[in-house]
């Protein structure tokens, strides 16, 4: 059965970090690509960043570049999504999902076809 479990969220302080864990299972993950995506309370879920099946391309929306990291160990069967300097506006409910079977990756939803049940972000004082 596929799974995708996000797990690693919490409250944290502005300026503060955390590390997002999606653990795969029930299919063969590095020939997938996966993405992180968000939604904010009141907005829709929109797109973070991704990475591709073997890892060697990842995307990133303009917003957390520079601040987010995405990467996996295929050998764990696990995408990280590391989040530094994270902002309040980063507040929001982080799903994972399987994409594509690409060398590349891509955040349009439309691609994905499984998703975890994600994982509550607070970035408050």
């Amino acid at each position: 059965q596929l799974q995708l479990v996000e797990s690693g969220g919490g409250l944290v302080q502005p300026g503060g970090s955390l590390r997002l864990s999606c653990a795969a299972s029930g299919f063969t993950s590095d020939l997938y690509s996966i993405g992180w995506f968000r939604q904010a309370p009141g907005k829709e879920r929109e797109g973070a960043l991704c990475i591709s099946a073997g890892g060697h391309f990842t995307y990133e929306l303009g917003s957390v570049k520079g601040r987010f990291t995405i990467s996996r160990n295929n050998a764990e069967n696990t995408v990280y999504l590391q989040m530094n300097s994270l902002k309040p506006e980063d507040t929001g409910i982080y799903y994972c999902a399987r994409g594509p079977r690409t060398t590349w990756c891509t955040i349009d939803q439309g691609e994905y076809t499984d998703w975890g049940q994600g994982t509550q972000v607070t970035v408050s004082s």
